[in-house]
C-alpha cells in the first residue's frame, strides 16, 4: 500500500508505519459510542455551592496562589476566524449585491459598533478611497466585506480569532489576545506578581502572536502592576492523522504525497502534557468580556480553582495514608466513599476485582479536573453525563454529540434529560502530591475519537479527530462538575456576537 516515498514522508512527520496503519483501521471500523449510565445534573454529579460557601473555596485559592505554587493560564489559539464571518464569505459569493439576510442586515445596520470599525474604514479608504460610510451609500456593500476579509485587506477571513479586534477601549481598542492577558491577572497571578500564560497557534501565525504582544505586554504590565511571562507552542506534526478517500484509501496529493492534517484540538492533550505547571487554567481564545465584566468571571474562577485544591489535597491525605499501609476499616470505609460521593466514581457492578487499596490508589492517583457547567440554554457544546468506562467503573465525563449513539433508548433519554453543557472551562491540577508531573498521554480514551468529512481540492476525504482534549484526552482524570452562572459564557462564534451587550 504504501511506496518508499509514502514511508519517507510518514517518517518525516515522526509517526510509525503502525500507527499509520492502526489510523487506517480505525476509518473502516469506526469508533464505538460511549455507553452512558445517566446524564450529570445537579447532585447527580454536577456540585452547587451556596453562596455562603463561595468565599471559603475563593479565599483557599487566594492561600494557595500565596504558597510558591506555579500556575498557568492555558489558551488554545491556533483556530482561524473563518467560520466566524460565514455569513460575509456566503454574501461575497452570493448573485445579490446588498444585504438580504438577517445576519447582512444586523452587520451592516451596526457596523460603526465593531472594536475593527476604525481599522476596517482606514482600509477601505487605502483599497478604494472611500470611507466605510461612502462605500455603503453608494451600495458597495461588498467592497467592505473584502476589505475587512480578504488578504489585502484587514485579512480577518483568514487570521486566527485572536488576533482580531473585539472590545473597544478609551486607551485602544483589544484583541482576545489582550483580554486574556487581563483576565489572567485577576485569578492567575502568583505571589511575585507573575502572570504565566500558554497560547497554542499555528506556525504561519505565530510571529504575529509574538509581534502583538510584544507591542502591549509592557503597558499591561503597567496597567496591572504585574508581569507577563507569555508562551506559545504549535500542534506536533507526530499528532497529524492521515486522510482516506470515501473508500477509505489513503487520500494522495495531485503529486501522489499522502495528505496528512491536524488531529483537532485532542492534539493539544501533547501540547499540555509538556507545560511545567501545577495548576493549569484552560479556557478558549473567543470566550472573553470587557474589563467591566471581569471581575465577575474571575470570582468563578478562584470558586472552580478552590475546589480542585480542596479536593486534591483531601485526596493527596488519603494517599499518603495508603502508601505508609496498614489503614483501618473505617479509614478505607471513607476514602471509597469519597471516591465515590465526591469524585462520583461508580465502582464496578460486579465487585473489586483488586484489594480495596489497590482500587482507592489506582483512582486517587491521577491528574484532577473541575470543570464550571451551565445550564443549557440552546448553546452548542459538549454535555456532562455519568458514562461507563473499561474498568467497568462509572466516572464523569464530558460527551459530544458524535459520541452518543442515536439508536440507543437509554443514551437517548440521558441526553433528553441533560440540563447543562460545556463551556470549556476548567482547572486541572497535572502533578502528583510529590511534584512530579502526570504523562498526560496516558490518561487519555484512545476509543473517543471521531471521524468527520472534508474536502481538498474539491474532492471529498474523511478525516480523523483524535480524542478531544476535555472528553477522550481526560478520560481517566478525577474529574469534578461544579454549576457556574451562564452569564460567564460569552463565546464569539459569529461576527455579530460582538454586537452582544457583553461585548460592547
Amino acid at each position: 500500500m504504501f511506496t518508499p516515498r509514502d514511508l519517507a514522508q510518514i517518517k518525516e512527520m515522526n509517526l510509525s508505519l503502525d500507527e499509520v496503519e492502526e489510523q487506517l483501521k480505525r476509518f473502516k471500523q469506526g469508533f464505538p459510542y460511549l455507553t452512558i449510565i445517566s446524564a450529570a445534573t445537579i447532585d447527580k454529579g454536577i456540585m452547587r455551592i451556596p453562596e455562603t460557601a463561595e468565599k471559603q473555596y475563593i479565599e483557599e485559592w487566594a492561600h494557595f496562589l500565596r504558597d510558591d505554587h506555579q500556575v498557568v493560564k492555558f489558551v488554545p489559539a491556533s483556530g482561524a476566524a473563518s467560520r466566524m464571518f460565514k455569513d460575509l464569505f456566503a454574501f461575497l459569493g452570493a448573485d445579490y449585491a446588498v444585504p438580504t439576510t438577517e445576519a447582512e442586515k444586523t452587520f451592516f445596520g451596526n457596523i460603526d459598533k465593531f472594536a475593527f470599525y476604525l481599522s476596517l474604514d482606514a482600509s477601505c479608504k487605502d483599497l478604494y478611497g472611500h470611507s466605510v460610510s461612502e462605500l455603503v451609500e453608494r451600495g458597495r456593500y461588498k467592497d467592505v466585506v473584502s476589505a475587512l476579509l480578504m488578504p489585502d485587506g484587514l485579512n480577518y477571513g483568514y487570521l486566527p480569532k485572536g488576533l482580531l479586534l473585539f472590545h473597544k477601549y478609551p486607551e485602544g481598542n483589544r484583541t482576545p489576545v489582550g483580554e486574556h492577558l487581563t483576565e489572567g491577572s485577576y485569578y492567575a497571578m502568583n505571589r511575585d506578581r507573575e502572570v504565566n500564560i500558554h497560547f497554542t497557534v499555528s506556525p504561519e501565525h505565530r510571529p504575529f502572536f509574538e509581534a502583538l504582544v510584544g507591542a502591549r505586554k509592557s503597558a499591561y504590565e503597567m496597567k496591572l502592576d504585574c508581569f507577563f511571562d507569555v508562551s506559545y507552542s504549535e500542534q506536533k506534526p507526530c499528532t497529524n492523522t492521515i486522510a482516506v478517500d470515501m473508500n477509505d484509501e489513503p487520500f494522495r496529493e495531485e503529486d501522489g504525497s499522502l495528505l496528512f492534517r491536524p488531529g483537532g484540538h485532542g492534539a493539544l492533550i501533547e501540547n499540555l502534557n509538556d507545560v511545567d505547571a501545577e495548576i493549569v487554567f484552560i479556557k478558549n481564545i473567543d470566550n472573553v468580556v470587557p474589563d467591566r465584566l471581569k471581575p465577575h468571571e474571575a470570582q468563578y474562577k478562584k470558586l472552580l480553582a478552590g475546589v480542585l485544591v480542596r479536593l486534591r489535597q483531601r485526596a493527596f491525605g488519603y494517599l499518603e495514608k495508603l502508601e505508609k499501609g496498614n489503614c483501618s476499616t473505617e479509614e478505607l470505609a471513607e476514602m471509597f466513599e469519597f471516591t465515590k460521593n465526591e469524585l462520583c466514581i461508580i465502582p464496578p457492578e460486579g465487585g473489586l476485582t483488586e484489594s480495596l487499596p489497590d482500587y482507592l490508589k489506582r483512582k486517587l492517583d491521577r491528574p484532577f479536573r473541575v470543570c464550571g457547567m451551565v445550564k443549557n440554554v440552546g448553546e452548542p457544546g459538549g454535555g456532562p453525563f455519568i458514562v461507563k468506562n473499561a474498568d467497568g467503573t462509572a466516572s464523569l465525563q464530558i460527551l459530544e454529540s458524535s459520541q452518543i449513539d442515536p439508536n440507543d433508548p437509554k443514551a437517548m433519554e440521558a441526553l433528553k434529560k441533560s440540563s447543562h453543557f460545556n463551556p470549556v472551562d476548567l482547572v486541572c491540577a497535572v502533578k502528583d502530591r510529590k511534584g512530579k508531573k502526570y504523562h498526560l498521554p496516558d490518561y487519555v480514551d484512545k476509543n473517543t475519537g471521531f471521524i468527520s468529512k472534508k474536502s481538498k481540492n474539491g474532492k471529498e476525504l474523511k478525516a480523523l479527530e483524535l480524542p478531544g482534549l476535555w472528553n477522550g484526552g481526560m478520560s481517566d482524570w478525577n474529574t469534578i462538575f461544579v454549576e457556574v452562572p451562564i452569564s460567564t459564557f460569552n463565546p464569539v462564534k459569529t461576527v455579530n456576537d460582538l454586537l452582544r451587550p457583553e461585548h460592547q
